[in-house]
């Protein structure tokens, strides 16, 4: 399914995103050495039922899962990229972690992921990953806009990766989203350019560059979910929703303080 939205509806995005952003912002300031990922599932919880929002993940049941998820929010640390579930573990200085949460609000979800090192200065390599995926999703957002083709995106992501001498999984990448958090189009995170759905105002895509430092492959952990880089190598994991709008693309899981 790939639902365009109304503009009403596209209003409603804009603050299931910002709601979102916010959440993982807050989340990222109190993720400090010493936090157990089950304190920070019951943080998001909370945020979320305050807003009167819907967790996207607690009744989530895909084909690839062990499900239902029956958490709140995605935490992923050190190899560990996709899927991350939260259990009794105390972030230990210098541990990468990934936050990665989807909210549905006003009948519309928005996704976004980050990733950050706790405690200590993140050391080089570390803080080349993270800055690579970043990177990466601000060329994918800079390729969509009107008429462009999926694979535009993909190829802008995948060239951005590529240069910086990562291997690339395309099992998992950005999808399209709505009312629901997953719907076609999928979106690898390398593609060839003028291939796929073309795009069109209204659209909303998830994007979302993630790389292991020296393996494209997957390895899933005894909990059905959690998938970590075959390697033992570190992760590194960054999402945004946007929205295709007439002359290009508006992020909408920016925080309130960056939106105004």
């Amino acid at each position: 399914m790939i639902e365009i939205l109304t503009p009403a509806e596209l209003d409603r995005a804009r603050v299931t995103g910002r709601l979102v952003a916010d959440i993982l912002q807050s989340l990222r300031q109190r993720a400090v050495v010493g936090t157990n990922l089950l304190q920070i599932d019951r943080w998001a919880q909370e945020m979320i039922v305050a807003a009167g929002a819907q967790s996207c993940y607690v009744d989530y049941a895909p084909s690839f899962g062990r499900g239902p998820f029956g958490h709140y929010i995605c935490t992923a640390v050190n190899d560990a990229v996709l899927h991350g579930l939260p259990h009794d573990y105390a972030l230990a200085d210098g541990d990468l972690l990934t936050l990665d949460l989807a909210v549905l609000k006003g009948g519309i979800a928005a996704d976004s992921a980050i990733s950050f090192t706790v405690g200590r200065a993140p050391s080089p390599k570390d803080t080349d990953m993270i800055a690579t995926t970043e990177r990466a999703l601000r060329a994918g957002i800079a390729a969509a806009r009107p008429g462009a083709r999926i694979g535009d995106l993909s190829h802008a992501i995948g060239s951005v990766l590529s240069a910086a001498g990562y291997p690339i999984n395309t099992d998992f990448g950005g999808h399209g989203i709505g009312s629901t958090m997953h719907q076609d189009p999928h979106i690898t995170n390398t593609g060839r350019p003028g291939r796929g759905y073309t795009l069109r105002p209204g659209l909303l895509l998830a994007l979302e560059p993630w790389i292991m430092a020296d393996t494209a492959t997957l390895v899933t952990d005894p909990d059905g979910w959690t998938l970590r880089s075959a390697t033992g190598s570190r992760t590194a994991h960054s999402e945004h929703t946007i929205a295709i709008t007439e002359t290009g693309a508006e992020i909408l899981t920016l925080p309130t303080s960056a939106a105004q």
